[in-house]
């Protein structure tokens, strides 16, 4: 067969067509431009089930070390989380032990520095009794100002202080010791107010005695305004660096006619 291609001069250009052999083979140019044949590489038989077989022991030894890594960990937590634990509680309980020691210091000190104090009350309760006549009447005026307050709100404290322990009262003919005095005491409301007067002093070395009167501004159980009047003599002794009394005698006093009381 001839190809023919027209060109732009309309010239006819004829080009011989390749000729194929006559049982349609290629020509021998074809054949030495093509590759030469390569027979493909031999595998032996069960090489691939092989390699299969030498991969899987390797993924089952490292599942293997992860479980024991992790069961490792999971044991090492179970022992070491009570000690942890033991160790936290003993430590709670070593510092519960300090702050009760502390305490206890700290009450063994306030208790030392008490006895510190009335050690030296004791050194300072030493001191001589005043012999001044006038400073003394002052000093018990006070103290029966005290005695009164105690009295009218049933101090028992103060009182306790007041009074000596070897203290008898008499009162209207009665006499009442300082226990007495101290377990039947109650808070009297009544007294609105009071005065003393005509407060005279006897000093004699450690003791001392004082006379007067006591005037009481009172409210009856009709809420009305009473006075009333005692004469008293209080006797006092010095002890432990104070004045204490040690006795008391107290006697209504009776108004004239016609005077209300």
């Amino acid at each position: 067969m001839v190809t023919v291609e027209p060109s732009d001069d309309e010239a006819t250009l004829v080009r011989p067509s390749p000729r194929d052999d006559e049982d349609g083979s290629p020509s021998s140019s074809e054949e030495s431009a093509a590759p030469a044949y390569q027979p493909p590489s031999y595998m032996p038989p069960g090489s691939r089930t092989e390699a299969k077989r030498r991969t899987w022991p390797w993924l089952l030894g490292i599942l293997v070390v992860v479980l024991l890594v992790v069961a490792g960990l999971g044991i090492a937590a179970v022992m070491l989380i009570p000690k942890m634990m033991r160790t936290s509680s003993n430590a709670n309980a070593t510092n519960a032990n300090i702050n009760r020691q502390n305490s206890n210091a700290n009450l063994n000190s306030r208790s030392s520095n008490s006895s510190n104090a009335n050690s030296n009350s004791i050194i300072d309760d030493s001191t001589p009794p005043p012999t001044d006549r006038d400073a003394v009447l002052t000093d018990l005026k006070n103290l029966e100002d005290e005695w009164t307050v105690a009295n009218i709100n049933a101090d028992k404290n103060k009182l306790n202080r007041i009074l000596a322990d070897d203290y008898v009262g008499i009162t209207e003919g009665r006499a009442q010791g300082k226990a007495e005095y101290l377990k039947t005491i109650e808070r009297d409301t009544s007294i609105q107010h009071w005065e003393f007067s005509n407060l005279k002093v006897t000093l004699n070395g450690d003791r001392a005695a004082l006379t007067g009167r006591i005037r009481l501004d009172v409210k009856d159980e009709n809420d009305q305004d009473r006075q009333l009047t005692f004469e008293f003599t209080d006797k006092f002794v010095w002890r432990d660096g104070r004045w204490q009394a040690t006795s008391s005698q107290v006697d209504p006093v009776k108004e004239a006619p016609g005077v209300a009381t």
